[in-house]
């Protein structure tokens, strides 16, 4: 059990899942490290065909990706990605 605010939960507490250092390689993928210490790799090229991430196909946009507080995020923001959707889709490294 733990205790946020004065409300008592009964689980163990998670720590938030964050990128804390993220690469771009060739083909559209992301060697990605976690704040658990694990890196993963994760192929983005199945979905640049998805509307929200169709910008990406421009390689000199995928190459400039940052983080912004933990999340990886292209276009100052306009475009992200959940770390967790990154860490249980990528391939351990």
């Amino acid at each position: 059990m733990y205790v946020i605010d004065g409300i008592a939960y009964p689980k163990i507490k998670k720590e938030l899942l964050k990128v804390v250092e993220v690469k771009t390689l060739p083909e559209y993928n992301l060697w990605i490290k976690f704040n658990n210490g694990e890196i993963r790799l994760f192929d983005f090229s199945s979905l640049l065909d998805k509307p929200a991430f169709v910008p990406l196909n421009d390689k000199t946009l995928f190459n400039a990706v940052s983080l912004d507080h933990g999340l990886p995020v292209w276009q100052n923001g306009d475009i992200d990605i959940s770390p967790e959707y990154l860490y249980e889709n990528g391939k351990t490294a």
